[in-house]
């Protein structure tokens, strides 16, 4: 009789049967990021963001890729990240353990997307489920177009159609992370500042799971899921406080971007907890020169940028440190306190919003600014934040409320009023980070209206969300003794 085999399961809305050797045979799809894949790890069955059949089924798995509803040829409505897709691939994870060829095991390994629903499955606990890895067009069949147009719902119109999570669309996809109990392995990307890296450090911190471990892209999955679902334990996974919690990439110095050879240069450094137990909370006082220091100056000022800044037309102010003295370490969450107003332009409409696009570059001792592998292999900076000055309002009594994450609900009974002329002072969450600022080196902190440098295939350019009945005009900054703005920045001693 054959081996009962442990079970590895996607499901996601980029069909099942779609293969990477068949797309590259039309097209460049990302030709590059997938020539330089270990070639132990693709076959001829290798798909897009979901684990290979070929490179896993040599050791010992079943690969188990299955539709989504509404998608190829599975029956229903494609709605994605919903309660009930979510619902289905609890049916799927249950079916696996279920199968006389199955060892009762089953195990969730995917990237974005095929990441984003192991969370929300999970949650779920459904039987057999021990172990998840969150990583960072239909085919041919039976179905005819048209019943393929009825039963897909546009991720895009619905998003333009709902804004606050207390709508219906929204509030049907909550859960609670703490319900999740299985051994847990989220891997990030320092990179991934549009879209993954956020996601993956949160989820961390809120998971329920007892055995739980926070990587910066590292390959480590086999040995983590050969643990729980074989019982072999080679690393120490299912030993609480065997393993460190936390394994960082530290990114010292001008490596370039998209180059995972270069990249190999960066070293790691493994933590017992996130954040850093050790941080320094170090406030940089944004000053009327235009600068950042540590101190605040007396000088005060009212700088002006234009509204509805543009990629293709930026608008912008840049804050600058001083030349680092010493090697500085920045790793963890950020937090910018600004004080803002916006005003009309002459003969045009009223602004009732402001759109806050912030972002943090790093320049290097020989004053170039050094950028990092995006998650589409793009050049990235440090990091992002966003925040419209309408839903400034925090809840400080949530649970969930730190002072260097403020937590917002972003309930439609939220939304507070924008009156041009009068100044808010406002807090925004800038993604985590991590860089070593070398000697000579600065950090640059800045100010937009819409997307800059960085933003990649992740725009804010829809003119129904960002109208100009609702935006245009003229944002300032108000800085001085009466409006203190900062950053506040995660400083790492040494050890």
């Amino acid at each position: 009789m054959q081996d009962k085999v442990q079970v590895l399961v996607t499901y996601g809305p980029y069909g099942k049967d779609i293969v990477y050797h068949e797309i590259l045979a039309i097209a460049s799809f990302h030709a590059k990021s997938y020539s330089e894949v270990n070639p132990e790890h693709k076959s001829q069955h290798s798909a897009w963001e979901t684990p290979d059949p070929g490179f896993w089924r040599g050791h010992g798995y079943a690969v188990v890729r299955a539709d989504e509803r509404g998608l190829g040829q599975s029956p229903g409505v494609l709605d994605t990240m919903s309660r009930g897709t979510s619902e289905c691939f609890y049916q799927v994870v249950e079916w696996c353990a279920e199968r006389q060829w199955s060892s009762g095991k089953v195990g969730l390994l995917g990237i974005s997307y095929y990441a984003g629903s192991q969370w929300r499955v999970a949650a779920k606990n459904p039987k057999g489920l021990s172990a998840i890895v969150p990583w960072e067009d239909t085919i041919e069949g039976d179905l005819s177009e048209e019943e393929r147009q009825k039963s897909c719902n546009d991720q895009n119109v619905d998003n333009e159609n709902n804004q606050f999570r207390d709508d219906i669309y929204y509030a049907s996809k909550e859960y609670d992370m703490g319900d999740i109990k299985v051994p847990l392995l989220s891997v990030a990307n320092w990179g991934g500042i549009l879209l993954h890296l956020r996601g993956n450090v949160e989820g961390w911190v809120h998971a329920g799971s007892d055995l739980k471990y926070l990587r910066f892209i590292t390959e480590v999955q086999r040995s983590f899921l050969d643990a729980f679902l074989k019982d072999d334990d080679r690393y120490g996974w299912a030993t609480k406080g065997k393993v460190p919690p936390v394994d960082l990439v530290l990114r010292k110095g001008d490596v370039g971007f998209n180059d995972a050879e270069k990249e190999k240069a960066y070293l790691r450094r493994q933590e017992n907890e996130w954040p850093i137990a050790r941080t320094q909370w170090t406030k940089y006082y944004l000053q009327a020169d235009q600068t950042m220091q540590q101190v605040q100056s007396e000088g005060a000022a009212k700088l002006a940028y234009r509204a509805l800044g543009t990629l293709e037309s930026q608008s912008l102010i840049h804050f600058k440190t001083p030349p680092f003295e010493q090697e500085t370490e920045i790793t963890g969450n950020i937090v910018a306190r600004l004080n803002v107003s916006i005003n009309p332009e002459p003969s045009g409409p009223n602004p009732s919003d402001i759109g806050l696009f912030l972002t943090l570059r790093h320049i290097s001792p020989e004053g170039k600014e050094v950028f990092y592998t995006g998650t589409a292999g793009d050049p990235v900076p440090l990091t992002k934040g966003w925040l419209r000055v309408s839903m400034r309002k925090v809840n400080n009594e949530h649970h969930k409320q730190r002072d260097y994450l403020p937590w917002r609900d972003y309930y439609s009974t939220d939304r507070l009023p924008v009156i041009p002329g009068e100044v808010y002072s406002v807090d925004v969450e800038v993604w985590p980070t991590n860089v070593v600022v070398e000697k000579g080196g600065r950090l640059v902190f800045e100010v937009s209206s819409g997307d800059t440098q960085g933003s990649g295939i992740f725009g804010h350019n829809n003119s129904v969300d960002r109208s100009e009945a609702k935006f245009v005009g003229m944002n300032y900054i108000y800085l001085g003794k009466k409006f203190v703005n900062y950053v506040i920045l995660p400083t790492i001693p040494p050890k």
